[in-house]
C-alpha cells in the first residue's frame, strides 16, 4: 500500500473518531449529570481524551507520508511511532485515573443511582466505541501503521469502561464494591494494553535483532541467488514506517573479480528488495583460505 492510501485511512480513522467522540461525550457528560453520577461524568472525560489521541494520529500520519529530504534521508515514518508512544503515555494517564476513582469508590462506599436515559446512552457508547476500536484495527493491520492499532487499543479501553458501568448499573444493588473493584481491574487492563504499545513502539524506535524467521529469509534467499553458501552474517534491519534498511555480511571466494561481486549483491539487493520490502547494504569479505 502506497503512503497516500495509507495516509487517507489514517486520517478517515482521526476525523472519525475526532467527531463520534464528540457526540458521544456530549450524550454521556448529559446523561451524567441527569442521573447525579460521577462515573459517567467521568467516562465522558475519557471518550473526550480519545480525541486528543485521534489528533495525534492525524499529525503523525501527516507527518509520517513526507518524502525523504536532505535532513531526513530515510523520510518521516517513524513520526507514526513516536505517535504511538504519545498514545500510549494519554492511556496510561487514563488507567491511573480509573484506578484512583475506582480505589476511592471502594474506600468511601459510594453508590449512585442510574435512570434509563443513563442505561442506552452507556449501551450506545459500548457499541460505537467497539465498531471503532474494530475499524482502527483494521486499518493498522491494512497500513501497518502502529498508532493506528494504538488507538484501536484507546477505543476499547473506552468500551470497556462503559461497560464496567453498565455492569455497575445492575448490580449495584446487591454488591455495593462491584463498581470499584472491575473499575480497578479495568484500569490494570489498559495498563497493560499500554505496556504492549509502549514495548512495540519503543522497541522499533531504538532498533532491535531480526527474528529468526527473518534472518533464515535473507539468508535462504541470498544464498539461492548466489547459487551456493555465502555464510550471511551481522545482519541488522532499522525501521522508518513502511521503509526498512537492511544491512549485512556475505563471504565470497577471495578470486572472485570486482565485477562478479557486484554482480552478486546486485541481484540479491534487487531479489529482498523485491520480496521482503528492504533495501539491502551489502558488505562482501572475503573467505579466509585453510
Amino acid at each position: 500500500m502506497d503512503s497516500k492510501k495509507r495516509q487517507l485511512l489514517a486520517l478517515i480513522e482521526g476525523w472519525v473518531s475526532i467527531i463520534s467522540n464528540i457526540l458521544l461525550f456530549i450524550l454521556k457528560y448529559w446523561a451524567g449529570v441527569s442521573s447525579g453520577s460521577v462515573a459517567i461524568i467521568a467516562d465522558a472525560w475519557h471518550t473526550l481524551s480519545d480525541s486528543i489521541s485521534s489528533i495525534v494520529i492525524i499529525v503523525g500520519a501527516k507527518i509520517a507520508a513526507k518524502p525523504p529530504d536532505d535532513e531526513h534521508p530515510f523520510g518521516h515514518g517513524r513520526a507514526e511511532l513516536i505517535a504511538s508512544v504519545m498514545v500510549g503515555v494519554l492511556l496510561s494517564m487514563v488507567a491511573f485515573d480509573i484506578f484512583l476513582e475506582s480505589f476511592q469508590k471502594i474506600r468511601e462506599q459510594q453508590t449512585t443511582h442510574y435512570g434509563v436515559f443513563a442505561i442506552v446512552v452507556t449501551i450506545i457508547s459500548i457499541v460505537v466505541k467497539e465498531i471503532s476500536a474494530q475499524y482502527a484495527f483494521w486499518a493498522g493491520r491494512k497500513t501497518k501503521n502502529q498508532s493506528l492499532t494504538a488507538d484501536g487499543w484507546h477505543h476499547r479501553s473506552d468500551a470497556i469502561s462503559s461497560a464496567v458501568i453498565l455492569l455497575g448499573i445492575f448490580f449495584q444493588d446487591y454488591f455495593w464494591w462491584i463498581d470499584g473493584a472491575l473499575g480497578i481491574m479495568i484500569s490494570l487492563l489498559i495498563a497493560f494494553a499500554v505496556y504492549k504499545i509502549l514495548e512495540e513502539a519503543i522497541d522499533s524506535l531504538i532498533g532491535k535483532s531480526p527474528d529468526n524467521e527473518m534472518i533464515s529469509k535473507i539468508t535462504k534467499l541470498s544464498n539461492k541467488v548466489a547459487e551456493c553458501d555465502i555464510f550471511v552474517h551481522h545482519i541488522h534491519i532499522h525501521t522508518y514506517g513502511l521503509h526498512g534498511e537492511l544491512t549485512f555480511h556475505i563471504k565470497l571466494p577471495a578470486h572472485f573479480s570486482l565485477e562478479k561481486v557486484f554482480e552478486i549483491t546486485s541481484k540479491i539487493t534487487r531479489k529482498i528488495r523485491e520480496e521482503l520490502q528492504l533495501e539491502a547494504t551489502i558488505l562482501t569479505e572475503p573467505i579466509e583460505k585453510k
